[in-house]
């Protein structure tokens, strides 16, 4: 008897820890930004997420020169093409309220940093709210899957 209560106490646990875990890495993939003019592709790196521009729509200049960084306040950082910047860095996942936070998001439009987190509001929309100091005063996206 003991043995059976064993392994049903075994699954259990075996199914709870797979649905965490699944759960935790369900952002990691790519994802089509609000304007529709850049992918960026979310990946856990230890217990972290980040993620970076891996597609631009418009990846050159009229001049026919790269995108670059051009905006960032680090003026050593300018040369840094858009294209492979990482924009999302450092974000934890809260199981309890099923957030992503305590990370950053990078506007390579306007070079600022923002405080952020991010929802998913099914499997194939991801909300993401940058903001500063408090996530009342910001803005939510939505960005898209692409499949």
């Amino acid at each position: 008897m003991k043995k059976i209560i064993a392994l049903i106490f075994t699954v259990c646990f075996i199914t709870v820890t797979g649905f965490a875990q699944s759960g935790s890495d369900a952002i990691v993939g790519v994802w089509l930004n609000k304007d529709k003019d850049a992918h960026v592709q979310i990946f856990k790196n230890k217990n972290e997420y980040f993620g970076k521009i891996i597609w631009l729509k418009n990846p050159k200049k009229e001049n026919g020169q790269d995108k670059l960084d051009d905006k960032n306040p680090e003026a050593s950082l300018r040369s840094r093409q858009i294209n492979g910047l990482e924009i999302l860095k450092g974000f934890k996942y809260d199981a309890d309220d099923t957030v992503w936070e305590d990370g950053t998001i990078y506007d390579p439009k306007s070079g600022k940093t923002y405080s952020c987190k991010m929802t998913l509001k099914d499997k194939n929309n991801l909300n993401v709210r940058g903001f500063i100091g408090v996530s009342l005063i910001g803005r939510t996206d939505i960005w898209t899957r692409v499949k």
